[in-house]
């Protein structure tokens, strides 16, 4: 059921149980460190920098215990969209011509960009992915809660938020289960969707998107009257029966990667070009 579990086509949004050191901490230091891990990643500049946060990547998938083959799998969607991101600025960006082909021209220029590009983005909704791998749906509800906490005081409602952005996680491997299923029935009543050309696949798939729709509004609709059956009030005289305890180790966590970040930030401003 597991190894089933990482062979889908998303991960963002499943939860891979294990017993690794990165399951075993607080969800706030973890949602902590996907936002620093983002930025410095936005911050680095030049190759050096993106294979070490590759390997500050690797090291992550390593501790968390995932398999690396289950992982790429789990990411055929997202290499997709960085192949495109790739192709598209080595042909739109200018730059020393390498190839062409009647009024498209792929340039050297294009292609160094598109791949930093596409190499970033796949590291950032990998490393994303490792939150939701990690954390279970009730305690990354419960952390982003408790981080929302303060917004409180201004009239912020932190538990409701949490609870939508935990639930908008869900949903998507829901969703995609869904879609596999309409698939299955199209088929088995002979459709053809996987056959043909890139334009002939998408106008197959137009016609699914109307019963998605209605399987994902089902789907909330079931959900809400769940939550209504168990007198769900929102977050307000809510008790846990986990309490979750920020440690040493999350502290280190943190720490580390907070050292990441001043780190590119500092190589930023002596070479900002």
């Amino acid at each position: 059921m597991v190894k089933a579990l990482l062979n889908k086509r998303l991960l963002i949004g499943q939860y891979y149980p294990a017993s690794s050191p990165l399951h075993k901490l607080d969800a706030r230091s973890k949602i902590i460190v996907t936002v620093l891990y983002m930025i410095a990643l936005f911050v680095a500049q030049g190759w050096p920098a993106y294979a070490f946060m590759t390997i500050i990547f690797a090291v992550a998938v390593g501790t968390a215990r995932i398999p690396f083959s289950s992982l790429l799998r789990g990411m055929k969607l997202i290499i997709i969209f960085v192949l495109l991101t790739v192709v598209m600025n080595g042909f739109f960006s200018p730059g020393d011509i390498i190839w062409s082909w009647r009024s498209f021209n792929l340039t050297r220029q294009g292609l160094i960009m598109g791949a930093a590009m596409g190499l970033r983005l796949l590291l950032l909704v990998s490393f994303a992915s490792l939150l939701t791998l990690t954390t279970e749906p009730l305690a990354l509800t419960d952390g982003l809660e408790k981080l929302l906490k303060p917004a409180g005081r201004i009239g912020i409602p932190s538990h409701e938020i949490a609870m939508m952005m935990s639930i908008a996680l869900r949903f998507i491997p829901t969703i995609l289960e869904e879609f596999d299923r309409i698939v299955l029935a199209q088929r088995a009543r002979g459709a053809t969707i996987a056959q043909g050309n890139i334009a002939k696949r998408i106008t197959a798939m137009m016609p699914l998107l109307v019963p998605l729709f209605v399987a994902a509004f089902r789907r909330a609709d079931e959900l809400a009257q769940a939550m209504e059956a168990k007198c769900y009030h929102g977050g307000e005289g809510r008790s846990r029966w986990r309490q979750s305890r920020w440690q040493a180790g999350d502290t280190a966590y943190t720490a580390f990667f907070c050292l990441i970040l001043a780190g590119m930030i500092f190589v930023r401003v002596l070479n900002p070009f």
